[in-house]
């Protein structure tokens, strides 16, 4: 049994541990909810950022500012980049000292952007790591806010920074491969823009018509209703069987169309966000699939 006033002494002592430090470069909307997040947990941080200004509003926060990238680089072991795109962080890199350092890349970019910049960092005698930030700034350091990040690249990396990773968002470890994470990234985000699309045009269908709020509410409801349609993809591509359990065969779908856009032209809105998956329905229907759903458009958009 622990001593009482040895416990005292124990707890003193653990609050008083100092959390890993790191530096960050790139203090825009989302690396500066980064910075603040990493702040408020108590984490030493040196920012460096080309619009001195927000560096300094950090450094109100506590912050320790560099004066080049090369100085912020050279301030920490784990380096965490939140740039525009990959060439803006090739640029702000170049000439900084990246031996023994641990780079994370939280840039927006491709897969193969990642893979590249991974090979760059090995070549430079650093482990590298690549985010896809799940989430818009606001949800950043959000308890409950469901943001999270896609990491791909060095396991060991991933797991020696884990903690640090995963204060200002949750973390999801994708694979060695570095580009992974940039897939599933732009993977979702495509899916959300399509997403988007159909949303837009809903809204413009019934515009003049019904309330705009209490759309909202039926749209939001059947979006969730048809989520679980990506499952019954998924087990089409599984399986092989295209046909499997679908209970709107491509021909209906096709048909139905039709009333899809005669309503578009009564209602005066051009159903231009439509119509390019109407095309590759109707192509698949041409070759022969009558009897499936939509799984095999994706065959269509796979190019040799």
């Amino acid at each position: 049994m622990i001593d009482s006033g040895l416990a005292t002494s124990l707890t003193g002592m653990t609050s008083t541990v100092e959390k890993p430090a790191l530096s960050l470069l790139g203090l825009g909307a989302m690396g500066g909810a980064l910075a603040r997040a990493w702040l408020a947990a108590g984490h030493p941080l040196t920012v460096w950022n080309r619009t001195a200004a927000r560096a300094q509003a950090l450094a109100d926060q506590g912050a320790r500012v560099a004066a080049t990238p090369a100085e912020a680089v050279a301030a920490s072991d784990l380096v965490i980049v939140c740039l525009l795109d990959h060439a803006s962080a090739g640029e702000v890199l170049d000439g900084a000292d990246l031996s023994g350092k641990d780079l994370v890349d939280l840039t927006t970019g491709t897969p193969e952007e990642a893979r590249a910049r991974a090979r760059w960092a090995g070549e430079r005698g650093a482990r590298f790591l690549d985010g896809g930030v799940m989430a818009v700034p606001p949800m950043i350091g959000t308890a409950g806010s469901g943001a999270y990040v896609f990491y791909s690249g060095s396991r060991a990396l991933f797991e020696d920074h884990a903690g640090t990773l995963a204060v200002p968002a949750g973390t999801v470890y994708a694979g060695e491969d570095p580009g992974l994470a940039a897939l599933l990234d732009v993977a979702l985000l495509s899916a959300m823009t399509g997403m988007f699309a159909g949303v837009a045009h809903a809204f413009a269908l019934t515009r003049d018509d019904v309330s705009p709020k209490e759309f909202a509410d039926l749209v939001v409801g059947w979006l969730r209703a048809m989520a679980s349609y990506a499952y019954g993809v998924a087990d089409h591509l599984d399986t092989g069987d295209y046909t499997r359990n679908v209970t709107s065969g491509l021909a209906m779908m096709v048909r139905g169309n039709a009333t899809l856009l005669r309503t578009a032209e009564e209602q005066r809105v051009s159903p231009e966000l439509l119509t390019p998956f109407m095309t590759l329905m109707e192509r698949r229907l041409a070759g022969g699939h009558d009897g499936e759903g939509t799984t095999g458009v994706i065959d269509l958009l796979r190019m040799p």
